[in-house]
């Protein structure tokens, strides 16, 4: 059955049976910027060409940047990398609940959740929210915001 992956770094989408590379053990990373790993998605995702995106581990601290990041937040891997991720970036839902905390809680996914950034205290910058969990033993997820 296939199983479709995308990139954190770069957003290229692939389609790999096991996540593994050939008959090693180890991951499969990305073929088009070699970034050390793919994010598992239940279905093709296809994100928006200025889309930010953001690997937490599961406690919520950002693990990985990816493109975007810098044209959304104006912050560069150094401030974001080991903080909570909703903290760094000043996440606001418009919606009751915490979008973050469900994903990570119950392994599902929270998908066009409407937001606003405030990163560092910059101005506002509405977006809207896909929140992917990890699929693996180490828990996570992945966050997209795309500028609205």
């Amino acid at each position: 059955m296939a199983r479709y992956w995308i990139c954190p770094n770069c957003g290229m989408r692939a389609i790999d049976d096991d996540g593994r590379d050939g008959l090693s053990h180890q991951q499969v990373g990305c073929a088009k910027c070699g970034f050390g790993f793919l994010f598992e998605l239940l279905d093709d995702y296809y994100p928006a060409p200025n889309a930010a995106f953001f690997v937490c581990d599961a406690a919520a601290k950002v693990i990985a940047c990816g493109r975007g990041v810098r044209e959304l937040t104006g912050l560069g891997d150094k401030e974001v990398m080991g903080r909570q991720v909703a903290e760094v970036l000043g996440l606001e839902f418009s919606e009751d609940g915490d979008p973050i905390g469900t994903a990570l809680e119950w392994g599902v996914r929270v998908l066009q959740k409407p937001v606003t950034v405030h990163a560092e205290g910059d101005r506002p910058e509405p977006a809207t929210a896909d929140i992917f969990p990890a699929y693996d033993d180490d828990g996570g997820l992945l966050l997209v915001l795309t500028p609205t």
